[in-house]
């Protein structure tokens, strides 16, 4: 079912929106990337679960890692680190039935993050994204999912309410503006700017006007100095 057309957003590019639309449009619009610890260790977190065609059945409960999920409505996609199907009694809204498997099946979508959990949505609005692509894919009703936080080492279960989904709608509507316009959003200098591992590329404490680019900012600065 995996599309790659070039105008569709990536789903983990949501919860980089969510933080900060700076950090999102400097990595999916301008390609610039940085690696600092906090993203080395989310990428160890990831390392259990990033798994290619590992599909595997025990009774009741089936797993599948590193998913392709999309939704051709909003014209995302990306990867599931994990999704569940649990095997129950009664066909729902909320169960398929799976080839070559018996009985009612409900999905559980499950992603894996390096920290705690959060006061703000950054990570369910990516959770949710992926409910969405699944729901579309699937013709089914998920109405939780679950986050896998390394730092408690426990999963949190999450009502994947409609003002979730509607923040996910809003979001990609905001994500799409930016990128069909290749538009970088100016810095807005926050406290969690000093975890960001773009820091030195977005320079938010810069004085900026408008909506300028790392790219066209360090090419002006390295014209200046060669002058």
């Amino acid at each position: 079912m995996w599309k790659a057309e070039d105008d569709f957003l990536m789903i983990s590019g949501i919860q980089h929106f969510a933080f900060c639309q700076r950090q999102w449009a400097l990595i999916h619009i301008e390609q610039q990337w940085q690696e600092n610890v906090l993203t080395t260790q989310g990428q160890h977190v990831h390392r259990r679960v990033d798994e290619d065609g590992f599909d595997e059945t025990r009774g009741n409960l089936r797993i599948v890692r590193s998913m392709p999920v999309l939704s051709e409505q909003l014209k995302i996609r990306g990867i599931a680190d994990m999704v569940e199907f649990r095997r129950v009694n009664e066909e729902s809204e909320e169960t398929v039935v799976l080839d070559g498997r018996e009985g009612y099946w409900k999905v559980v979508p499950i992603e894996y993050k390096r920290g705690k959990p959060k006061s703000e949505d950054w990570d369910i609005v990516q959770l949710c994204a992926q409910a969405i692509c699944l729901e579309e894919m699937l013709h089914v009703k998920i109405p939780v999912g679950n986050i896998y936080y390394a730092e408690k080492r426990r999963r949190e279960s999450i009502e994947l309410t409609n003002q979730h989904r509607q923040r996910v709608e809003e979001l990609v509507t905001e994500m799409r503006h930016y990128f069909d316009k290749t538009i970088t959003p100016r810095a807005v200098y926050k406290k969690h700017c000093q975890q960001c591992s773009l820091l030195t590329i977005c320079q938010p404490k810069l004085s900026t006007s408008g909506a300028k680019s790392a790219a066209a900012y360090i090419s002006q600065h390295i014209g200046g100095d060669e002058k």
